[in-house]
């Protein structure tokens, strides 16, 4: 099933939820999160989706419809590095000859990014206050539906409730100087984070399953110019393997997100650790970025400049 937070009308009501039959969202009643309905192997979700398909509580056509982000407000946000084509070219910012580290194969790396900083697919993107080298970073995340400690990777996917698109966004300039002093990221990705446009459920996946992931294609693109594409089965560690790692010693709870990391080609620190600087110009308001990946969806956003103050 493919599910949904929109925003309800009135405008000061509360965001509802539906599950996509279609072009069509077929309304859960008033009061349901889709956080609500985890916290087990996916019966209490798909259970409510059916009931919405049998009798909604309203059906509004998907076309014009305000959506949110699917989990608005997860307890914690993971991202991983789990593309190698994306660290190769990354890493060679920092020189031409710099090359992987051993250290990222032994495990998938990941830090702790901002939740209260989650935006919905419709939100515009404002530039991070005193930064001029602004990036996007092409993702896919795995929302937790199952909570769990020391999850053995044998187990670890039936803790997933679904898939949706993540976009990092990231000033690069605040990240590289703050990460001389060997912490971060930290200013350098904390002020937005989209999510969206649609919780799919693996079962809608389950036909392109191949290797760690799915052979379906990522594209990222800047003013309709596509300036990369992957596909998402070519990370280096699973959605298993992360799971593994990041409950290891401590737990992961219903509405936790678990980005997999920037795809091959899905940001632009890539292109410029490649090209040089100069291959591609960094965001600026005004710009749009649309980030894609087969079966879940698309998600255009607008950057704008930071609110004044």
């Amino acid at each position: 099933m493919r599910f949904v937070t929109y925003a309800a009308e009135p405008a000061d009501a509360t965001d509802r939820v539906g599950v996509l039959d279609g072009d069509r969202i077929h309304a859960l009643p008033p009061g349901t999160t889709l956080r609500g309905l985890l916290g087990d192997d996916g019966e209490r979700l798909h259970a409510a989706g059916e009931q919405a398909l049998r009798d909604p509580h309203e059906v509004v056509a998907l076309a014009g419809t305000r959506l949110r982000a699917p989990i608005p407000d997860p307890p914690t946000v993971r991202d991983f590095m789990t593309f190698e084509q994306h660290v190769e070219g990354a890493i060679k910012l920092a020189g031409p000859d710099v090359g992987v580290p051993e250290r990222w194969y032994a495990a998938p790396a990941f830090y702790f990014t901002n939740p209260y900083a989650v935006l919905g697919p419709h939100d515009d993107v404002p530039v991070p206050p005193g930064s001029t080298l602004f990036d996007l970073e092409l993702e896919v995340a795995a929302v937790i539906g199952l909570g769990g400690r020391d999850v053995s990777g044998a187990d670890a996917e039936r803790h997933i409730a679904g898939y949706c698109l993540l976009n990092d966004w990231s000033a690069r300039d605040l990240q590289f100087a703050e990460m001389e002093v060997r912490l971060g990221p930290a200013k350098g990705k904390d002020t937005s984070l989209t999510l969206g446009p649609m919780l799919v459920t693996p079962d809608e996946l389950a036909p392109y399953r191949s290797g760690t992931a799915f052979d379906l294609e990522m594209t990222a693109a800047i003013n309709d110019e596509v300036i990369g594409t992957d596909r998402w089965n070519s990370m280096h560690f699973s959605y298993a393997d992360m799971i593994e790692y990041a409950s290891r010693g401590t737990e992961i709870r219903p509405g936790d997100i678990l980005g997999s990391g920037t795809s091959g080609g899905g940001c632009l620190a890539e292109l410029w650790g490649r090209k040089g600087l100069d291959a591609h110009p960094p965001l600026r308001p005004g710009d749009t970025v649309t980030i894609s990946v087969e079966q879940l969806g698309s998600v255009t956003s607008r950057i704008v400049e930071y609110p004044a103050r």
